[in-house]
């Protein structure tokens, strides 16, 4: 099956590894671009998940201020001092800024949900008027799906990424990490709104 060149450079960008795996897996998966990407995943092809396991501790503290009104900042983290130099590096943590700046995510990743902040919205779904007459363990399996869709959209990795809502920032980061050729992660941020009290 002849399969689109573009998808095929999407595919290789994504994961980092050359034109001829990344045909082959889409032809393995008859041109379905997001069956090819899990298969590479589950045979470990990927780079970007290779270069994820090591350390980061350069890169830069990127400022965006929206109308005077929201201030963000962002610690976005690379491996090396060239790396975070390099304008495609200063552009993701520039999107990042303006992500946080336009979606206000409260964490980074799902790890950072501190536990009783979870217990607390848990106990909030569970006492819900709608889940009162439902069997204890139906609205436990109920409630699990509510909290996931809840936190999801409160977490910055979980998002669909503003520039482009069909990928999340997690799948931008990993994309960027195969275009730049290093890990890089997404370590803290803070937004500021004017007259909010927090």
């Amino acid at each position: 099956m002849a399969v689109d060149i573009t998808e095929i450079k999407r595919l290789r960008e994504l994961t980092g590894v050359g034109m001829t795996d990344a045909k082959k897996a889409l032809e393995e998966a008859a041109g379905d671009f997001d069956k090819a990407l899990e298969a590479m995943r589950k045979k470990g092809l990927t780079k970007a998940e290779k270069k994820g396991e090591r350390e980061a501790r350069e890169g830069v503290i990127e400022a965006y201020v929206h109308s005077d009104r929201i201030g963000v900042l962002v610690e976005v983290n690379c491996e090396t001092d060239f790396l975070a130099r390099s304008e495609g590096f200063r552009e993701f943590a520039h999107d990042i800024a303006l992500h946080v700046a336009a979606a206000a995510p409260e964490f980074v990743t799902v790890e950072d949900i501190p536990a009783d902040v979870r217990e607390a919205k848990k106990k909030e779904l569970l006492e819900s008027d709608a889940l009162k007459s439902k069997p204890a363990d139906m609205a436990e399996k109920i409630v699990e799906g509510q909290l996931k869709k809840y936190f999801s959209e409160r977490v910055l990795v979980a998002q669909p990424f503003i520039k482009n809502p069909d990928q999340t920032i997690a799948d931008y980061t990993k994309e960027t990490i195969g275009k730049l050729g290093e890990n890089i992660v997404i370590r803290r941020f803070s937004r500021m709104v004017l007259g909010e009290v927090a």
